[in-house]
């Protein structure tokens, strides 16, 4: 799942420098680029829940991820101190909180939706590695 969600925040990176679009928070491209699909999916509260309980297994990997809350909308509030943590360590925040997100996506869902829905977000990115893992926390890893 880190390989994916990796890929997906380069993409999300390259793609917003490109059109010299600024994001608000580190979360604002994937994150909220999946959130708008699983609203219609699951709701505000069903997206609220997925991103705190992988809010709540990241931080255990990243501390400054503890900081971070969901909003009622299931948008994330990122705290303004996380302006002072460099790139790097935005990025590793990001990937580590995304492939949690993934990884409970296809434990609740499954790996067939999880990969239509990424494909519905990202139609010409390629996911033939999400390969079936044991558990959630192996498939965030």
């Amino acid at each position: 799942m880190r390989v994916i969600a990796k890929r997906l925040v380069v993409r999300e990176a390259l793609g917003n420098n490109a059109s010299a679009m600024k994001v608000p928070t580190p979360f604002g491209g994937v994150i909220e680029k999946l959130r708008r699909p699983l609203v219609a999916l699951t709701g505000s509260a069903g997206v609220g829940a997925l991103l705190s309980r992988a809010l709540a297994l990241a931080g255990a990997e990243v501390r400054w991820l503890r900081a971070v809350h969901v909003k009622p909308d299931g948008s994330l509030e990122c705290p303004a101190e996380m302006a002072h943590l460099d790139k790097e360590e935005t990025a590793k925040g990001e990937v580590v909180l995304i492939a949690y997100l993934l990884a409970l996506l296809v434990t609740f869902i499954g790996e067939s939706l999880t990969l239509g829905l990424l494909q519905e977000v990202w139609p010409t990115a390629r996911f033939d590695d999400l390969g079936s893992g044991k558990e959630t926390h192996e498939k965030a890893q």
